[in-house]
């Protein structure tokens, strides 16, 4: 029973990661920083990430590499947009991040696909044959041309991203006096 709630926790996490990065990108593809949405993409990516270790186990998985690779790249993701606050080459580094971490999770969502929904099984029982290896080729060809035009689109005002600088270090200032 407590497997199944967890389960059920980790797929809604996950899913939600997903929902919330795809409109994330979006937003970068359109310029935009989306805050909250950005939120809540890194905050259930982590926890998905997180909680994917949660699951009984005796050998060392291919989703537990997925794992820890989402979260080494999460860390200068979080750290850009949060600390560096976009600034300077941070701004490429949160985008790539962000990217780099919604595909780990649509990676992960298409290994999932094809062991649960039975006709992708049907085609891919393996995840060896060419149905699986074309699906993830054609996902991944998507995220990098998609990282590249987020990378190429989304661009922060300098003069705006000084002044948050500037607001941010004000803040923790006065926080610290306090």
């Amino acid at each position: 029973m407590f497997l199944t709630i967890y389960t059920l926790f980790h797929v809604l996490l996950s899913l939600v990661g997903i929902a919330s990065g795809l409109v994330v990108v979006g937003g970068l593809l359109q310029r935009k920083r989306l805050d909250g949405w950005t939120a809540i993409f890194l905050t259930t990516t982590v926890a998905t990430s997180l909680t994917g270790f949660g699951f009984p186990f005796i050998n060392f998985l291919p989703s537990h590499v997925v794992g820890i690779l989402s979260l080494l790249v999460l860390v200068p993701t979080i750290a850009a947009r949060y600390r560096a606050h976009l600034a300077g080459r941070w701004r490429w580094i949160y985008v790539v991040g962000a990217v780099i971490a919604l595909y780990f999770n649509v990676f992960v969502l298409v290994v999932q696909s094809f062991l649960k929904i039975p006709a992708l099984r049907a085609i891919a029982p393996t995840q060896t044959e060419l149905p699986f290896a074309l699906t993830q080729l054609t996902v991944l060809g998507l995220f990098i041309f998609l990282g590249v035009v987020a990378v190429m689109r989304f661009r922060i005002d300098a003069g705006r991203a000084r002044q948050e600088s500037v607001e941010v270090k004000r803040a923790k200032a006065a926080g610290s006096r306090g």
